[in-house]
């Protein structure tokens, strides 16, 4: 994975790729691309095998490219303003978002500027560099055969001129001073050659040795780039290991939030059930006022027959009699009643007659319980209460 971006960084000159959504501009949908940045385009394909081509974006310096705000449901909005035409992309998070803002306005200014991309001068630089090596070995070879010629000449040359001289010396004596004045200073000559031969290969080594050097700088500068390849790798594999780790947080994020939600729903069942029990002691409560009402009416119509026997005692006690009987009636009445609330945890008490002191005020009125009553209820409260907490 990582050989292949950077080949396709160095030699393709691709910049940056990756998936992004991008809207139409007939239907106006939002559709899923894989892009790849290069000096002087985007490309945007159906997927990332780059086989099915759906068009191209031209940069050139009079586009720009600018931030938007979030709308229709998409976050992370760039649009890039063409001559012709504006596209509207939306990356998948805030650094994508950032990196490709970053390049795009890195190749629009490189193209105003009117600069090559940094892979292609560098490529470029390496070829020239390699060229001029080359152009230079050769020019040394090349000097090298003229010498190498040149030495053979002049040797066939010494060779042939030592022949003329021992067949002159073996045919004409008299012309001895001459020969060997004219050898003097053909020898002369040949040592001023000579010298001249040994300044031109001291010349020769020099250069070679120069050549050497710089071919040395240049396998170093390959090591280098070796070196820094290699790191790139490391660089490559550590992201890879931090992407997994993002997923495997990713997931343990979405484990958690299934169990919140479903510890939410088993609260919101607690709330409804809280509710209908409430709901059911209120219609409870309204009932046993009613019937309190009732009692009311019926005790007030027992007063007034009391009054009235009063008036009349001769022929008022079987009147009397009868309203003791629904008295006790009433009062059995009253007990079923009280025995039934203390049963189902009734909120309503039965009014009876109550010490002069200050009153509690609950939720259910007042003088609904007695305080031995609300302190055990707050007791329990509590306790149901506390054993909720380590459920939940």
């Amino acid at each position: 994975m990582g050989i292949g971006e950077v080949f396709q960084e160095l030699i393709l000159d691709v910049l940056k790729q990756g998936y992004m959504m991008k809207k139409g501009h007939k239907r106006k949908n939002w559709t899923e691309r894989w892009f790849v940045l290069r000096p002087n385009s985007l490309s945007y394909y159906v997927c990332e095998d780059l086989v099915e081509k759906k068009g191209d974006i031209i940069l050139d310096p009079t586009c720009c490219v600018e931030s938007l705000p979030d709308k229709e449901g998409k976050k992370c909005m760039f649009i890039i303003k063409c001559t012709d035409k504006s596209f509207e992309i939306s990356a998948s998070d805030k650094k994508k978002k950032q990196e490709w803002l970053q390049a795009i306005q890195t190749c629009l200014q490189l193209l105003r500027l009117g600069l090559p991309s940094p892979h292609r001068e560098a490529r470029l630089r390496r070829r020239e560099l390699r060229q001029r090596q080359q152009t230079e070995e050769d020019d040394l070879a090349e000097r090298m055969k003229h010498l190498q010629a040149a030495n053979e000449n002049k040797q066939r040359q010494l060779e042939g001129m030592r022949k003329k001289m021992e067949e002159a010396a073996a045919t004409a004596a008299e012309e001895e001073h001459t020969r060997k004045q004219t050898q003097l200073d053909l020898q002369d000559r040949y040592r001023l050659e000579l010298k001249r031969e040994r300044m031109v290969r001291q010349q020769m080594e020099e250069q070679v040795a120069q050549k050497s050097s710089e071919l040395e700088q240049y396998l170093l500068r390959v090591r280098e780039l070796e070196d820094m390849y290699r790191r790139l790798e490391e660089a490559l594999e550590d992201e890879k290991q931090a992407k997994q780790d993002e997923e495997a947080m990713h997931k343990l994020q979405a484990s958690l939030l299934g169990e919140e939600a479903a510890k939410r729903a088993e609260l919101e069942r607690f709330h409804r059930q809280q509710q209908r029990a409430l709901s059911q002691t209120e219609a409870e409560k309204q009932e046993l006022v009613a019937e309190q009402r009732l009692k009311e009416r019926e005790l007030q119509a027992a007063m007034l027959q009391l009054e009235k026997l009063e008036r009349e005692r001769l022929g008022a006690l079987e009147q009397y009699q009868e309203v003791l009987m629904k008295l006790e009636r009433a009062a059995n009445k009253t007990k079923t009643w009280k025995d039934k609330v203390a049963k189902h945890e009734g909120l309503v008490r039965l009014i009876q007659p109550g010490h002069k002191g200050p009153q509690r005020i609950t939720n259910w009125g007042p003088a609904s319980f007695t305080d031995v009553e609300l302190e055990l209820r707050k007791k329990s409260w509590q306790e149901r209460k506390n054993q909720g907490a380590p459920a939940q």
